[in-house]
């Protein structure tokens, strides 16, 4: 079976503070280790009131610190936001500190608004070059070359895998050049999938780092012991979007019972193309949403998110779909009945 994943963006809740999201995510990735999910990844956005890992190299550290085994990494970094000798020098320290558990992903979107993006990085020049950013990161972590006068220290030499995030063929072009796995953010826009990973497949060039395409694939999940309350639970995020789309964004609110006694048929039109990419319900059907999931995309590996506004809850949703992974697996194995 395909490995599993958790995305996740550190939430706030309502009435809650960062200090509190914050052991939240830490927890929640003990939780996930001792489940056996393969990686740990933590999103950069900024000036969102409902997230708190802007900084997410540092809660990164957090996470690495409080877990063992498994796998933390940035899902992604804003490259734009940032120069590239900088993430290189903080990937690098992590890397050193915890070694052979650090992922580097990196996304081309700035990750808010574009007041918020100018005052990110004054002088940046955006996400036109983010190619070459890329390229330019991928040097600072070559062994170490005397006639490269700015090294990354610590950096050069360390073995940081990057990956390219996307949401339309743009990335998937590029991860195919640079011969990098590539993760697709269909758990929130899901419109491009199938053509981005046909993308990818089909001018991957093999890399030092890649031999041939390595593809994950996000997801939201939502299990809960019945289909009922799972989609109680889901109404959270769906709430979440809604109020972004109105410029609105502000901190994770509670489930509700009905979405339509709050929201207008139109807005909530609006956010159905958004969560296609979901398997919301008990474990029976979840089990259903992504066996088709993972069938038609032919995933490598699956990332979930799980923005739940309950932490128990949250924990019992991954836990609910770690056992609906294992029963996949068992699944696969079986043998044909002839």
């Amino acid at each position: 079976m395909i490995p599993f994943s958790i995305l996740d963006l550190s939430p706030i809740i309502a009435g809650n503070t960062a200090a509190q999201a914050f052991h939240n995510t830490l927890n929640l990735a003990q939780h996930a280790e001792q489940l056996g999910y393969n990686r740990y990844w933590l999103a950069e956005h900024h000036n969102m009131p409902g997230v708190a890992s802007a900084a997410t190299s540092v809660v990164i550290g957090y996470v690495a610190g409080g877990t063992k085994t498994i796998r933390v990494g940035s899902g992604g970094i804003m490259l734009p936001n940032h120069s590239p000798l900088v993430i290189a020098e903080q990937f690098g320290t992590l890397e050193s500190l915890y070694p052979g558990r650090i992922d580097l992903g990196l996304g081309r979107a700035p990750g808010s608004d574009q007041a918020t993006a100018r005052a990110l990085r004054r002088n940046g020049t955006g996400p036109d070059t983010f190619p070459q950013d890329v390229v330019e990161l991928q040097k600072y972590f070559q062994p170490d070359d005397s006639n490269q006068f700015v090294q990354a220290v610590p950096g050069a030499g360390l073995n940081v895998p990057i990956w390219l995030l996307g949401s339309s063929t743009f990335g998937a072009q590029l991860a195919a050049i640079l011969g990098l796995p590539y993760a697709f953010a269909s758990h929130f826009a899901p419109a491009e999938l199938m053509r981005a990973l046909h993308v990818y497949r089909t001018h991957f060039k093999p890399s030092d780092t890649l031999a041939k395409p390595y593809a994950m694939v996000a997801a939201n999940v939502i299990a809960a012991d019945t289909d009922q309350e799972a989609n109680h639970l889901f109404t959270s995020v769906q709430q979440q979007f809604l109020y972004i789309r109105r410029g609105q964004a502000r901190q994770m609110q509670p489930p509700v019972d009905d979405l339509t006694a709050r929201w207008p048929d139109y807005e909530l039109a609006g956010i159905d193309s958004v969560f296609r990419c979901s398997a919301v319900g008990s474990p029976e059907t979840i089990q259903r949403s992504l066996a088709s999931i993972i069938e038609q995309t032919q995933a490598d590996e699956l990332i979930i998110s799980a923005p739940i506004f309950d932490h128990q809850a949250r924990k019992h949703s991954l836990t609910l779909t770690a056992q609906v992974r294992d029963a996949l697996a068992t699944r696969q194995e079986e043998p044909a009945v002839l």
